[in-house]
């Protein structure tokens, strides 16, 4: 099953997510700032992440833009999950890579969706590459 990295931190945001996902049957690993998943992606790399955007140390786009420069990690499907929730907030959020944008308060149900539909895809993208 799928190996899932959920960054924030409000414990309680962290806990709810990872309850949830777990009950989908994903593994789920967390950290509490952005420093703190990038070292976890780079050490043993998560199907997707799962990153707020406010968090000490490193925020969740500083974080994405790590992602995102590292080709190793480039690919690497992000939700963000926040509560800026300005057009201008989204928009900057999906303009910096991120994969879907969701925001604070969150429903588990449309969380577990997202994550369905990313992992799906991914999937079926590995599939046709390798079916040649």
């Amino acid at each position: 099953m799928a190996r899932i990295l959920a960054v924030d931190d409000e414990p309680n945001i962290v806990r709810l997510i990872q309850v949830n996902l777990e009950r989908e049957g994903y593994t789920v690993e967390t950290a509490s700032n952005g420093a703190q998943a990038l070292a976890k992606i780079k050490a043993n790399r998560p199907d997707l992440l799962v990153s707020d955007v406010m968090m000490p140390e490193m925020d969740g786009f500083e974080l994405l833009a790590s992602v995102r420069r590292d080709p190793a990690i480039a690919d690497l499907p992000v939700i963000m999950l926040t509560a800026k929730a300005q057009d201008k907030d989204v928009m900057d959020g999906y303009s910096r890579g991120a994969d879907m944008y969701l925001t604070k308060p969150f429903n588990p149900n449309e969380l577990k969706q997202f994550v369905k539909r990313i992992l799906q895809s991914t999937a079926e993208e590995s599939d046709g590459r390798f079916s040649l």
